[in-house]
Formats: C-alpha cells, sequence, structure tokens
C-alpha cells in the first residue's frame, strides 16, 4: 500500500507518492493557483495525483490516504483552513474540496509543520523518540511536538507557535507584532539582517569580501562561515543569535524535557560548528536532551502529509 503527500506553499505545490517505509516512489510538482480558492486547489491535487498514480504505475486501489500540509492553523474538526496568510485563504472549507475531488479516500489536512515534525518522527532525526521538538531555523521559525510517539497538532489545533513564545518582552518587534518573540532573533532573516548590515558598515570585514554580488547577496550560512573563520564582526553577530538561540532552546527543554530536538531549515544545514556552538551554550541542568540536525529538507512536508492518518499521525473525531 501506499500514500499520497501534498505539501502546499504560497509559491507551489509539492507532491509524492510515499509508501510504508516512507521513501517517496513518484513526484510531481505545480504551481499554486493564488488567489483562485480550494476548488482550484484540490483540482490542481487531483492532477498531480493522476501524473503520477500514472508514471509509477500505482493504482487508485493502492492508495491508503491522502494527507495534505498547509502553511496555517486548521480548525478542531480538520476541515477547515482557518488562516493561511501565504495562501489567501481564510476559513476555507478545503475538506469539502477534497471530498469532491478524491471520493472513498480516507483524507488529511494539517499544519505544515506539524507535518515535517511527523516525517522527522517516522524516517528522519526524530525516529524511535516518545517526546521530540523539531525546529526549523529560516525566514522563520517553525517548530512541530512529538508528544508520547505521535506528532502533537496543539490542544485546539492550531498548531504550536514555538516561534512566537515570548522570551524577551523588551526585545525586538516581531512580524506577529510583539516584542521578542524567539522569531524576533533566532533565525536566518536575522542573521541575514545583520550579515547585510556589516557589508555597509565593515567594508573590509569578511563577510563583506565572501559575499556574491552587490548588496544583499549575503545568507545565513555565509555569516556562520565567517564567523567560523574568526572574523570578528562575524563572530559578534554570531555569538548574538547563538545566545538568543540557546536561551530559547534551554526553555523549551526545561519544560517539556525532550529526548531530542532537531534543527532544520537553512540555519539547520550550517554544519557541525553551529551545532557544537549552539551544545556548549544550553545549560539545563537535569535535563539530557540531545541536539541534532534534522534530516528529511525539502522532503518533509510531502512526507509528514503522506504519514497524517498512520500510526504516528493524528486521529480526528
Amino acid at each position: 500500500m501506499a500514500r499520497i503527500g501534498f505539501d502546499v506553499g504560497g509559491s507551489s505545490i509539492k507532491a509524492g507518492i510515499v509508501d510504508g517505509d516512507a521513501r517517496i516512489l513518484a513526484r510531481a510538482s505545480a504551481a499554486f493557483p493564488t488567489g483562485e480558492g480550494v476548488d482550484a486547489i484540490a483540482s490542481i491535487l487531483r492532477d498531480l495525483a493522476l501524473e503520477m498514480t500514472s508514471q509509477s504505475g500505482i493504482g487508485w486501489d493502492k492508495i491508503e490516504s491522502i494527507g495534505v500540509a498547509v502553511p496555517g492553523s486548521i480548525d478542531r474538526s480538520g476541515r477547515i483552513i482557518l488562516n493561511a496568510h501565504n495562501l489567501q485563504l481564510h476559513d476555507a472549507r478545503l475538506m469539502d474540496a477534497l471530498e469532491n475531488s478524491f471520493p472513498g479516500i480516507p483524507l488529511s489536512i494539517e499544519n505544515d509543520a506539524n507535518a515535517a515534525a511527523l516525517a522527522e518522527l517516522c524516517a528522519g532525526a526524530l525516529r524511535g523518540c516518545r517526546t521530540a521538538v523539531l525546529l526549523t531555523l529560516g525566514t522563520g521559525v517553525g517548530g512541530g511536538l512529538i508528544l508520547n510517539g505521535r506528532m502533537y497538532p496543539g490542544g485546539m489545533r492550531n498548531g504550536v507557535e514555538i516561534g512566537h513564545m515570548i522570551f524577551n518582552a523588551s526585545g525586538g518587534r516581531c512580524t506577529c507584532g510583539n516584542r521578542g518573540c524567539i522569531e524576533s532573533m533566532c533565525t536566518a532573516a536575522y542573521l541575514i539582517r545583520e550579515g547585510r548590515k556589516a557589508l555597509i558598515e565593515f567594508p573590509s570585514c569578511s563577510i563583506a569580501t565572501l559575499a556574491r554580488g552587490e548588496f544583499g547577496a549575503v545568507d545565513a550560512r555565509l555569516v556562520i562561515d565567517c564567523a567560523r573563520e574568526g572574523d570578528k564582526i562575524a563572530l559578534d553577530i554570531f555569538e548574538r543569535f547563538l545566545t538568543a538561540l540557546a536561551g530559547a532552546l534551554s526553555g523549551l527543554i526545561a519544560a517539556l524535557d525532550p529526548e531530542m530536538l532537531a534543527i532544520g531549515g537553512g540555519v539547520g544545514e550550517a554544519g557541525e560548528y553551529f551545532f557544537d556552538e549552539l551544545r556548549s551554550r544550553l545549560s539545563v541542568p537535569g535535563h539530557a536532551c540531545i541536539i541534532v540536525p534534522a534530516r528529511m529538507g525539502n522532503s518533509a512536508g510531502i512526507i509528514g502529509a503522506a504519514m497524517l492518518l498512520s500510526e504516528f499521525g493524528t486521529t480526528i473525531g
């Protein structure tokens, strides 16, 4: 048997047929139909599913379930997208549209960060864990929890907004409007923003020397690489980032006592230097949480969506 997973994003929809060992057997993708509503989305998902079943030779009778991961909050019934700002969807009845496109097939919708955590549990860094955390550090901070060996969608199914936990009430303004959220300082965007400032203020620093092209060519990995090589400006930026991140993670570890915490996103791909420096700054007496890189990368959304109705996912109702 196999399952289909859809990872729906603001610019594209990625799809895959996934087997019981969380291996992707077929892939397809399409542009997201901005502004066209849930019926158009469901129609595209149907077309992608037909494309994949055709190319793989896997018939509809072999499809056990279909899952859809979206960047937004889902209502408690698991049927309505309450808010998905990047998709321009609000109070959108996606499940109704999916049921029309895929009659008779078990369906599930979930927040994309939760789906990514489920993928890490089924086949990635969190495999075998009973209690664990996935943190994705990119433009923002995403996250998902594994509790009692299953993906936890939040008490009200609104997702687990780790990035918007406040750890410094007098800190900088976050995109959500609050001050001092984890997301205000612990992101690739923070490293990029501070690196771009360094290009202007310190034109002889390594960041400026190694940046590709003109202003704006800095990425998070470049800042971390320059810090590893000992550049003072990059080290100062990286130290502020690490101090904030270590503080945020220490709070999570103290509250949840997880076996493992996996870090993904652009920062999570920065290599062992980043992880060694982060681990050295964590201090949570009595807790033995292991900090590791996430493994599933860009396939996390597809695999997690496909596994939503597996033994590791959530049961609605």
